[in-house]
Formats: C-alpha cells, sequence, structure tokens
C-alpha cells in the first residue's frame, strides 16, 4: 500500500511537485497536465487522479510567473472537453459489453439504469454538475454514452462543464493560490477543495437513503 501514502502525498503537495514539475520540464509541463486532466476524465479506470486540486495548483503556480494562465486554461479545456469525448464514445461502442462482463464489477446495467434516471430527472446539466464532483465526472460521460443521450446533445453540454470547472479552479488558484495564508496550510486548502466536491455525492445518499426511509415507514 505504498502506492497509496505516495499518491496521498502527491495530493496533499501538489504546488511543491508541481513547482519542481515545472522546473525540470519547463514547457512540456503544459502537456503534462493536459495528459493529466485528459485521462481523469477520458477514463472511466482513472478517476483517482488530482482533477480540482492540479487546476488549483496550476492556476497558483502560473500567478508565480512560471506557466502562462491563459495557456494553461485553454490547454486544459482542451483536455477535459476531449476526455469526456472520448469517454463518451468508449461508452458507445464498448459500453453495454463492459456492464454485461460480469468480471467488471464496478459498472453495471443498475448503475447504468440509476444514471439514466438522473439524466432525465435533470436533464444535460447532468454533465455540467458532474464536472464537480470526482469520480462521477469521469462516469458520468460514459454512462451518457452507453444510455440514449444524442452526442449533438451532450458535447454542447461537455464544453460549457469544461469551460466553466476549468476556469474557476485555474483562476481561483491564480488569485487566490499565492495569498500568504493559502501557500502556509495549501494542504488544508487541498482538504478542504476534495471535502466540497464530494459534498453533492454525500448530500444525493443522505436524500437517498431518506427517500428509501420514508417509503418503508409509509
Amino acid at each position: 500500500m505504498e502506492w497509496v501514502g505516495g499518491f496521498v502525498d502527491i495530493i496533499l503537495h501538489l504546488d511543491e511537485y508541481l513547482t519542481e514539475l515545472v522546473g525540470t520540464y519547463g514547457v512540456l509541463t503544459y502537456g503534462i497536465l493536459f495528459l493529466v486532466i485528459f485521462a481523469e476524465t477520458g477514463f472511466v479506470v482513472t478517476p483517482f487522479l488530482p482533477g480540482d486540486s492540479l487546476l488549483f495548483a496550476a492556476g497558483a503556480i502560473a500567478a508565480l510567473g512560471s506557466l502562462d494562465i491563459g495557456l494553461i486554461v485553454l490547454a486544459l479545456i482542451g483536455a477535459a472537453v476531449l476526455g469526456d469525448t472520448i469517454n463518451y464514445w468508449i461508452g458507445h461502442y464498448f459500453g453495454q459489453k463492459i456492464v454485461d462482463n460480469p468480471k467488471i464489477k464496478f459498472i453495471n446495467q443498475e448503475h447504468i439504469d440509476k444514471t439514466e434516471q438522473f439524466y432525465k430527472k435533470y436533464g444535460g446539466k447532468t454533465i455540467i454538475l458532474a464536472r464537480f464532483v470526482p469520480i462521477i465526472r469521469t462516469f458520468a460521460p460514459f454512462v451518457a454514452g452507453v444510455g440514449t443521450m444524442e452526442y449533438k446533445k451532450f458535447i454542447l453540454f461537455n464544453v460549457i462543464g469544461g469551460v466553466v470547472w476549468v476556469s474557476l479552479f485555474t483562476l481561483a488558484g491564480f488569485f487566490f493560490g499565492n495569498i500568504p495564508f493559502v501557500q502556509e496550510n495549501f494542504h488544508y486548502v487541498i482538504f478542504v477543495i476534495i471535502f466540497l466536491s464530494i459534498v453533492p455525492i454525500v448530500s444525493e445518499y443522505i436524500q437517498h437513503k431518506r427517500s428509501k426511509l420514508h417509503k418503508f415507514t409509509d
């Protein structure tokens, strides 16, 4: 389990690791960040990669002049939109085979049906809202591809969600990431970002449990 501890250390000290990355690879850092965000959004098997926290850290590093904030925003918006697009088409062409495969436990027809119901309730904005929820961010476009959402509708919300998500977190890092208090407590800030990201999941879970309890008591 050493890799788990190492991964947690990277997440909590992204500012330090990213600074070293820029110092070592220079302009290639843009490509590395692009690939991380692309993989985090583009493949169902890589939801563990940093998303929100990496965007914030990249913005904070850009504020120091090490990276160009304009290029960062454009590159990572491109990565996010392309990632979701690839994820959608993977779901479209291979999703049902993956769902029907008994060896793959983390995706099944029940998950697909529940997500489809969520789509019907909240519409296309599901793709936008999912951007701000770790794991769900990776899973939503895949399910959209497996389900009935047309690509013309999907790509619109994909682009909107990608622009809002990347811009919000990178610019937040750019304007607030180098405030002395934030710098001195960066790991706590990352914890807060992660916590706020999972609040929607916890809220949905509590509501689901309450709904089931209410039905049972009735």
